[in-house]
This record gives C-alpha cells, structure tokens and sequence, in this order.
C-alpha cells in the first residue's frame, strides 16, 4: 500500500512539473504571440501617421528632371511636367508629361491608384499616335528605361501593405522608425520593402526593395525636403540605385504649386493625346 501511495504521489509530483512546464511554454508562445501582434500594429500606426500627415492638399504640380546613368557614369537626361490630384477615399491620379529629348517628347503617362484593386495606368506613345493600357501584369517592369518600376510610381495608399516595425535607427544623423512593407497587391516585382521613416516629420528617408528571391534589389533616397503651405513635406531629389545593374536614376523637382484648381476632367484618358 505504502509503495502505492509513493508511486501516487510521485505521479502526481511528475504531472504537476510537467503542468508547470506546459503554462511556462503557453505564456512564452502568448508573449512571442503578443509581441509580433505589437510590432504588426507599431508598423501601420507609423504609417498610417505618414498617410495622415500628408491629407489635404488637393492637387499639385510640378517639373522634374529624370538624369538616367549607366554603371560606366554615361547620363541621358529627361524633363517632364507631372499634375496630380488628390482623391478622397481613393488613389491619387497623377499625369507626366515629357518635354525632352525629341524622341520621347510628348510621351505621356496616366496613373489611377487604387488601394487593393489593380491600379490603372495608360501610356501615350506620339510616335505610334497610340494610348497603351499598362497590363497589371507589367507592373514591375521598368519605367522607360528608367530605375523605376511602374509600380514604384503610383501614391502611397495604406492598404496596399502589411506592416511591421523592425527597430528605431539613425539615419544621417536623424531619429527614424524601420518599418518592414509587404505588399498585398498582385503582381508586385517586391517580396517586401524596408522602409526608414523620420520620427519628427513622418516622411521616408529610404527605402529598399527586395525582389521576389528576397534579394536586395534597389535603394531609394529622398532627399532635400521642403515645405509647402506649412504642413506638406516633398523632397527636391530622389536617387534610386540598382544593386544589381550598377544604373541609377535621379530624379530632380522644382517649381512645385499645389491648389491650382485641377479636377477629374484634366486626368482624362483622353487628355492623353491632347498633352503637350
């Protein structure tokens, strides 16, 4: 009886360790749980203070320089005038219009963004007299020639990621938040982007793309903002830089005007052809 009761109380003894061994794992998975749920809605409330930040200001233009150089230094230079509006609950849509050299001039470029329906763009080629439909499909295909991808072109739209914070980083000696993006959109060239955003203004700083091997691809730098109508932050330079190619493309703004009264009707489909 005596070794009965021993061997009882030893099961027991056995059964309760192994109890508090199995909470222990529970509560370790609830707190890894937890703290991957936690870094997931750190990474969108960071972002969803960049797209806040930058509500409101109704249409803008400007003129750009796109400075295309190959991995030997030899440059090709473009100049373009972009429009773009505003759409609430919606992409933005946004019109370039190339002014040089002769043989791109007036070739023109037509973005609706969408949020998680396929975005909508349309190219106008003067020396075919033709509008081309962008195939969704295409979406990660270069930009004439350019370091940037078609999809690297539409408006940010908050919906269109996941989101996950990473760490706080310096970057150029400014405080920043890492957040890691993954694309929910089909199509995408990008198996997820690494994305430094300033902690004071919430805009980007850079961001890397990782291509569907999850290797590094390109890194893109924004730099020299300024601030127009006291709220709204846009970059006067942006450098995108492709890792595997040695190319990179640099686009240059200036001139910027913003409020000018544009609407809907001057992002037709068929202001395409009647671009100048």
């Amino acid at each position: 009886m005596n070794n009965i009761i021993i061997g009882l109380l030893l099961a027991l003894l056995l059964g309760l360790g192994f109890a508090e061994e199995t909470s222990t794992a529970q509560i370790d998975t609830v707190e890894i749980s937890t703290a991957e749920v936690n870094t997931e809605q750190k990474g969108l409330e960071i972002m969803r203070e960049v797209d806040t930040r930058d509500l409101g200001w109704g249409d803008m233009s400007t003129d750009m320089k796109m400075i295309l150089k190959n991995k030997n230094g030899d440059e090709h230079v473009r100049s373009l005038r972009l429009k773009t509006l505003e759409m609430k609950d919606d992409g933005d849509k946004s019109l370039s219009i190339f002014d040089s050299p002769r043989d791109i001039k007036g070739t023109a470029f037509l973005i609706f963004t969408h949020a998680l329906e396929a975005d909508e763009q349309w190219l106008y080629l003067p020396a075919l007299k033709r509008v081309k439909r962008i195939s969704s499909s295409n979406k990660s295909g270069p930009f004439l020639g350019s370091e940037f991808a078609f999809e690297d072109l539409t408006s940010f739209e908050l919906k269109k990621y996941k989101y996950n914070y990473l760490r706080d980083e310096v970057l150029d000696g400014i405080d920043s938040f890492v957040v890691e993006t993954f694309p929910q959109y089909e199509h995408s060239g990008y198996v997820r982007n690494i994305v430094w955003i300033d902690k004071e203004r919430y805009i980007p700083l850079r961001i890397d793309y990782y291509d569907r091997k999850d290797a590094l691809l390109k890194t893109q730098s924004f730099i020299d903002y300024q601030q127009y109508l006291g709220q709204y932050w846009r970059a006067d330079k942006s450098l995108m830089q492709n890792h595997l190619t040695g190319k990179s493309t640099t686009l240059l703004w200036e001139n910027y005007s913003f409020r000018n009264g544009l609407t809907e009707r001057n992002f037709d489909k068929n202001t395409l052809k009647r671009s100048r």
